[in-house]
């Protein structure tokens, strides 16, 4: 049976709708990180001051510089700090956006289910970045510096670059941030059945060495930052085995509420019959 031309435009109309309300949250979003991104920028120098302080630190008595070695180095440096936090600082609105187009498609318990993966996310990020920072970095770096001394009669010393030091940081914060987002991929896999409790606890001596390789391969060459990051992600693989069998428990316990409610409506039947 052919299609009328009203049929077709009935079919696109709806696909038109989400066109324009996507391009709708798009657009706030990216000025939600355009004004994040012009705030930052201003404050530039003491968020790369910030960023600097674990490195400051790792050198004897406080007595480090960085270097440049291009005159826009340091230019493109306040630019890329200044993006790297203006993300940070918009992304409760660009996570809102995101939440906005997505929900009305959504039905009640969807919603419910979602909706705590979304507010573990910026959590779980933010404390993969504040192990990075506070405990990973300071250690990296005393033990990079250990190797400043002589060698074959000449001094060997650390001048770090202000944009290699950058893509470093940056690479430590996105690394270990990521990575604690961990437990809301895999129970967003479970939930979508796509792989089970039973598989993932099977599988735990592949996934061990799947943390490590992984660890070695986006963490600088130390041995430190590679078990700083391989131990937590272990640890939050248990967790999320522990959260898939409370959740699998949870909803054993909901479908057999139904059959315990049963006998009752069968008696209050017969009553009424007897009646």
């Amino acid at each position: 049976m052919a299609l009328r031309i009203s049929d077709i435009d009935e079919t696109q109309a709806p696909l038109l709708d989400h066109l324009v309300e996507l391009r709708k949250r798009l657009v706030r979003a990216v000025l939600a990180l355009v004004v994040g991104f012009s705030i930052c920028l201003f404050f530039a120098d003491p968020i790369l001051g910030f960023l600097v302080q674990p490195l400051k630190d790792a050198f004897p008595d406080g007595q480090g510089q960085l270097i440049f070695t291009k005159l826009y180095e340091v230019f493109f440096v306040e630019l890329k700090v200044a993006l790297f936090a203006g993300f940070f600082v918009s992304f409760p609105i660009i996570a809102n956006q995101l939440w906005a187009f997505i929900a009305p498609g959504l039905y009640v318990k969807e919603k419910k289910a979602f909706l705590p993966f979304l507010l573990a996310t910026p959590i779980l990020f933010t404390l993969g970045g504040a192990l990075a920072y506070y405990v990973v970095m300071p250690t990296a770096f005393r033990w990079f510096l250990g190797f400043e001394g002589q060698a074959g009669g000449m001094e060997i010393e650390a001048l770090p670059a202000a944009g290699d030091y950058l893509g470093l940081v940056m690479q430590f914060i996105l690394a270990f941030g990521f990575s604690f987002l961990l437990p809301v991929l895999l129970l967003l896999l479970n939930r979508a059945g796509i792989v089970s409790r039973q598989q993932l606890a099977g599988a735990r001596r592949y996934v061990i060495v799947a943390v490590f390789a992984v660890a070695a391969i986006i963490t600088p060459p130390d041995p430190g930052s590679q078990l700083l990051l391989a131990i937590p992600l272990l640890f939050l693989f248990e967790g999320s085995l522990l959260l898939m069998r409370f959740s699998e428990r949870k909803g054993d316990a909901d479908s057999e509420q139904p059959a315990e409610a049963a006998p009752a409506d069968e008696a209050s039947a017969e009553a009424k019959t007897t009646d």
